[in-house]
């Protein structure tokens, strides 16, 4: 399903991810429209899954902001402590009244920013669920109004409604599917539980709703209702996969995080999931972050691909310009390890090999994620910057 609106889902502004010395996720940007499919790619370690886990707070960030539906979700503090510990080093050697007088407003909008990230951080899914209760209570309101005999039951149908919304978070609108399926499926727990266990902390309490969903939901995906009795250890990778499919996509989630949905399966089935995923999108207008190193999938599923290197993005483009139009050389070395299928063109393929260290010169000209072209984003500095350019338009 092609993305027909222009509507931010997800934004993602400077988000760093630090595991003491190590910079897993180092200042990455970008966002993803509502109903795109958006490929996160790279070589293992460079941070992908770092930063889906990230998205959906498995992990406190340790520096940046996350929006979901203009909602910052996640904030991090590292970079206003950072500001604030310059400016007080600028203070001490600072000597005119104008200057220190700028350093101390520089200190004391950092402490409102650290205290502004810290809030929204903790309390996003109670503003979420106020605002949810807010809006059912003018809608009861407003039905009430016109109501005659059917008072009754309107204030019983809308006092289960807000029950339930009190209880919802906005961070639930984000599901994600785990590379491993064995491991992210509790084997003590029937299909049935594991599926509507989301639901049940919800706050859902009729359990006829609850079965019916599970069965429509295990239909929706590919298995059937004689499954939902079963446990995970009586069920193929592939069958166990729809599974931790059907347990994301019962929650109605505005977006799906995949983090490499079909890293664990034999091809065949590897088809199987992506095409499930794909009419899943379509049926539910689901949006997708999807997480893998498999090139030649990411390119048939995706609109958009970013691609990470050590923790950093390097590049960001169309699926179709990315592949036509590689400019970053670990793209370009990425794209030439991906393999043919004939095997006389495949003797003839040119393995790139990206060594950072030889391809750039840092030294003076520090690199950023910079827009070359109308929706292509490639890290570089002012020289690069120029030569890609150059090159794009020798390729036009």
């Amino acid at each position: 399903m092609p993305n027909n609106t222009n509507e931010t889902l997800l934004r993602v502004e400077h988000l760093c991810q630090f595991f003491g010395p190590v910079k897993a996720v180092n200042d990455v940007s970008f966002d993803i429209k509502r109903g795109e499919v958006f490929g996160l790619v790279g070589e293992s370690g460079c941070g992908k899954t770092t930063t889906g886990r990230s998205i959906i707070r498995i992990y406190n960030i340790t520096s940046g902001s996350i929006y979901f539906k203009g909602q910052r979700i996640c904030a991090g503090t590292l970079s206003y402590e950072n500001a604030i510990r310059e400016a007080r080093k600028a203070l001490r050697a600072a000597t005119s009244p104008e200057e220190k007088e700028r350093l101390r407003k520089t200190i004391e909008e950092n402490r409102a920013a650290i205290r502004s990230a810290k809030h929204d951080h903790k309390h996003s899914d109670e503003d979420y669920a106020k605002g949810l209760v807010a809006h059912l209570e003018k809608e009861r309101d407003e039905a009430l109004a016109k109501a005659g005999a059917d008072a009754v039951a309107i204030r019983k149908e809308y006092a289960e409604k807000i029950r339930i919304a009190k209880k919802t978070r906005l961070i639930t609108n984000i599901q994600m599917i785990f590379q491993d399926p064995v491991a992210s499926l509790n084997p003590r727990m029937t299909v049935r539980e594991i599926i509507a266990e989301g639901l049940i902390i919800q706050g859902v309490r009729d359990q006829k709703y609850i079965d019916e969903k599970v069965y429509e939901i295990l239909e929706l995906v590919g298995l059937t209702r004689d499954h939902a009795g079963r446990y995970p250890h009586e069920f193929s990778g592939g069958q166990k996969q729809r599974i931790g499919i059907a347990r994301s996509v019962i929650m109605q989630p505005d977006m799906l995080i995949a983090d490499e949905p079909v890293s664990a399966l034999d091809v065949s089935i590897q088809a199987q999931v992506i095409n499930l995923l794909g009419d899943l999108r379509d049926r539910l207008g689901l949006t997708i972050l999807f997480i893998a190193h498999d090139l030649s999938v990411v390119k048939y599923f995706s609109d958009r691909i970013g691609v990470m290197y050590y923790g950093e993005m390097v590049e960001l483009a169309t699926s179709d310009e990315l592949f036509a139009h590689p400019l970053h050389p670990y793209t370009r070395s990425l794209l030439s390890s991906i393999p043919l299928p004939d095997p006389r063109t495949e003797k003839k393929r040119t393995r790139i090999t990206y060594n950072r260290l030889a391809e750039h010169d840092y030294s003076v000209d520090k690199p950023s994620l910079r827009e070359v072209a109308p929706g292509h984003f490639v890290q570089c500095n002012d020289a690069e910057f120029a030569r890609y350019q150059a090159k794009l338009k020798e390729q036009a």
